[in-house]
């Protein structure tokens, strides 16, 4: 009986977590990498774009349930090494500082996407992002960058882009997890995503949930609504069934 004990023990999954430092150009970036030690061969990766408070103990967590499943998850830091804000002020600052300079913002995704590649256990030809609020809407204008994705879920992102044409890049299927009533993306913001996907002739899902609060997902935030975190979670999880099951 002991024996068996620790033989089903050791056998189960063991998540290795570690700092990733890379660039882009002159800037240094830490991003955060989390993988199941346990498993043998590639998978496939997982780019997870922080909210605008920039990388941090939220994004690890959903790194480690990703690794848990199966994945490698990545997090990138869009904002540089050390640059974390400490108020809204700043996590606004910063945040706008991407959100007014998309050419920007793209390169940071796109650097970021590479250094996911570059991890060994990586299945190259198997890749998606997934991001919350201001990473949300990151993902979604990686896509329209005509980044070779996979696919991309936006969890209570931002919807809009200068570019509305830029649709006709997308490469990747897309979901978006939304509330019903976001005070920081207006109904007619929704409305034009709506317009900018059927424009473009891409594959989208939209869920709506019934949350009357921008980010539903964040533990011990006062906007967190465990059923709708519970089933935007699921549904992610039966899309990279489907977006990922010819590999």
């Amino acid at each position: 009986m002991l024996l068996t004990a620790f033989l089903a023990a050791s056998a189960h999954a063991e998540i290795v977590t570690r700092d990733v430092e890379y660039r882009d150009g002159d800037a240094a970036l830490q991003g955060y990498v989390a993988y199941d030690d346990a498993q043998t061969g590639i998978r496939p990766g997982v780019m997870i774009v922080h909210d605008w408070d920039g990388l941090n103990d939220y994004e690890q967590r959903r790194a480690k349930m990703l690794a848990e499943l199966g994945y490698v998850a990545f997090c990138v830091d869009i904002y540089g090494k050390g640059v974390r804000p400490k108020n809204p002020q700043e996590s606004g600052e910063q945040a706008g500082k991407y959100r007014n300079d998309r050419a920007l913002f793209r390169r940071r995704l796109q650097t970021g996407l590479a250094e996911l590649r570059r991890q060994p256990n990586v299945d190259t030809n198997r890749v998606a992002a997934i991001g919350y609020c201001f990473g949300g809407g990151g993902v979604l204008e990686l896509a329209r960058s005509g980044a070779d994705l996979n696919g991309v879920v936006s969890f209570h992102g931002n919807l809009d882009t200068p570019n509305p044409a830029d649709a006709n890049n997308i490469k990747a299927k897309i979901l978006v997890n939304h509330a019903v009533d976001d005070p920081s993306v207006p109904r007619e913001r929704v409305l034009a995503f709506f317009d900018e996907m059927k424009a473009a002739k891409k594959d989208y899902q939209f869920n709506v949930y019934n949350v009357q609060a921008h980010p539903f997902t964040v533990f011990g935030s006062p906007s967190y609504h465990e059923a709708a975190d519970h089933r935007s979670w699921e549904a992610m999880k039966t899309f990279f069934n489907e977006i990922f099951a010819a590999g």
